[in-house]
C-alpha cells in the first residue's frame, strides 16, 4: 500500500492558494484550511479591486526585511517564477507604468483563475476552519474550532494582522512562536499618516502632485513623488504610503519625525530660479491667479490661513517658497485600522529561504505576509506572496 503524503495549507490568500497549484501539478495531495467562508478576501480588495499583482521594477530596493541575505535569496529564486506561473493560470497582463493588472481590471478575475485551477487540480478547501492549536508530533495535529486534522507537511500562508475582517489577524503569530519562532517588532505598512497639527479641515478630500520627503533626527530618510491625498486628520496615497512604516518605526522610539511637502515637484529648479519665476509671474497676475495655476483650491486656502500673504514683494517671497516647497506635515500616529501590510514578521534567519522550511520545526513551512519581508506600494507584496507559494511548492 502506498504512503500517500499529506500537506495542509493554512490560509486561501495568495500566497496559499499559489503554493497549493504548484504542489497540485506535481501530483501532490494537498488540503487548503480557510478562517473564512470563502477564500481569497484580502486578495479581492487589493488595488482597488482591480489588483494590481506585479511590478516590473523588480529592485531590491523594494523590498524591505532584517535579513537582506535572505531576502535577497528569495527574490533571485522568485522574481523569474510570477509571469510564466500567471500565463499559466490564463491571466493577460495589462502593464501601466511598470504595473501589472489583469486585463480585466479585476481582483476577482485573478482569484476566479487560481480557483478554478485548484478545482481542475482536484485540490480540496475546507472553509470556516479557525486553527486554534498546531502541534507537532511524528505528524502535525491541527486543531480547529470543530475537527482536528493530521499534516505530514505543513505550510502556514495566514497573512499578518492587517484587515483582520479579511482572517488576518494576527492569530497565528502566536501559534508559531509556541512552536518555537519569534518574530520581529510589528508596524502597520503602507497606510495613511495621522497628523497633530490643526489645520487638516482646511484641506480635507483633496490631492495634489507633491514631493515628501521624510526626515528623523533631522535626516532625510526617504523621498516619495506622486500624488498626495490630504485627509480630514493627515495625508494617504501612494507617496504617503511607502512612508508610512519608517514613520512609524520612528514614533515608536520617540523620535523626532518631520515630513516636509514640496507642492513644486514640476519646478525642479532651485529656490533662488523659483524666486524670479514668481517675480516674472506676477508681473502680469495676482498671487491668487499665480497659486491657482497649479495649486488646489482648498491648499489656496490653507496658504492664506497659515501666511496671512496676500502678495508677492521681496518681504513675502521667502515665506512663499517655503510654503510652496517646505511645507511641514508633522505626523502623530500611524495604525493598522486600514493598513495594506503587516511590516515585520517571522525571522528570516529562523527560515531556510531556498525551500522557506522552518530551521525550527522539520516540515513546517511559512510564506507570504507573515514572514518579515515587505515591498513598496506598486504591487511588490503581492509579488512576494506568489514568489513564495511557487518557492515551496517547488521545494516540496
Amino acid at each position: 500500500m502506498v504512503n500517500i503524503m499529506e500537506i495542509f495549507i493554512i490560509g486561501a490568500g495568495a500566497s496559499g492558494l499559489t503554493a497549493a497549484i504548484t504542489l497540485a501539478r506535481k501530483g501532490k495531495k494537498v488540503t487548503i484550511l480557510e478562517k473564512n467562508q470563502t477564500c481569497g478576501k484580502k486578495l479581492l480588495l487589493t488595488g482597488n479591486a482591480r489588483c494590481n499583482y506585479y511590478n516590473q521594477d523588480q529592485d531590491i530596493k523594494k523590498y524591505n526585511s532584517d535579513n537582506k541575505n535572505a531576502l535577497k535569496e528569495i527574490l533571485k529564486q522568485g522574481q523569474k517564477e510570477v509571469l510564466p506561473f500567471f500565463d499559466s493560470i490564463g491571466i493577460i497582463h495589462n502593464i501601466k507604468n511598470g504595473y501589472y493588472y489583469p486585463y480585466s481590471n479585476q481582483s476577482k478575475s485573478v482569484l476566479n483563475a487560481l480557483l478554478k485551477t485548484l478545482q481542475k487540480l482536484n485540490v480540496k478547501i475546507i472553509n470556516n476552519q479557525t486553527v486554534i492549536d498546531i502541534k507537532k508530533q511524528d505528524k502535525f495535529i491541527i486543531t480547529t474550532q470543530d475537527s482536528t486534522y493530521k499534516a505530514d507537511k505543513l505550510i502556514i500562508a495566514t497573512g499578518g494582522k492587517t484587515y483582520p475582517q479579511t482572517g488576518s489577524d494576527g492569530s497565528t503569530y502566536k501559534l508559531l512562536k509556541k512552536l518555537g519562532h519569534s518574530t520581529t517588532k510589528l508596524y502597520p505598512g503602507l497606510t495613511k499618516i495621522i497628523g497633530k497639527d490643526n489645520y487638516y479641515h482646511l484641506w480635507a478630500q483633496t490631492r495634489a502632485q507633491v514631493k515628501l520627503t521624510l526626515k528623523i533626527n533631522n535626516q532625510t530618510i526617504k523621498e516619495e513623488i506622486g500624488e498626495l491625498q490630504m485627509t480630514k486628520n493627515g495625508i494617504s496615497g501612494i507617496c504617503t504610503f511607502n512612508l508610512s512604516a519608517k514613520v512609524a518605526k520612528a514614533l515608536d522610539k520617540k523620535e523626532k519625525v518631520i515630513i516636509t511637502i514640496n507642492f513644486v515637484p514640476w519646478f525642479n529648479k532651485n529656490n533662488e530660479q523659483l524666486a524670479k519665476w514668481l517675480k516674472k509671474q506676477n508681473e502680469t497676475k495676482d498671487l491668487d491667479t499665480i497659486l491657482n495655476g497649479f495649486l488646489p483650491s482648498n491648499t489656496i486656502e490653507l496658504f492664506h490661513k497659515t501666511t496671512s500673504i496676500n502678495k508677492i514683494n521681496n518681504q513675502t517671497l521667502p515665506t512663499i517658497i517655503n510654503f510652496l516647497t517646505n511645507f511641514t506635515f508633522n505626523p502623530k500616529e500611524v495604525t493598522f485600522k486600514e493598513a495594506q501590510i503587516t511590516v515585520g514578521g517571522i525571522k528570516l534567519n529562523e527560515i531556510n529561504p531556498q525551500t522557506l522550511e522552518s530551521k525550527i520545526v522539520k516540515n513546517l513551512y511559512i510564506i507570504g505576509e507573515i514572514l518579515d519581508v515587505q515591498g513598496d506600494c506598486g504591487g511588490y507584496n503581492l509579488g512576494l506572496a506568489w514568489m513564495t507559494g511557487i518557492i515551496v511548492g517547488k521545494h516540496i
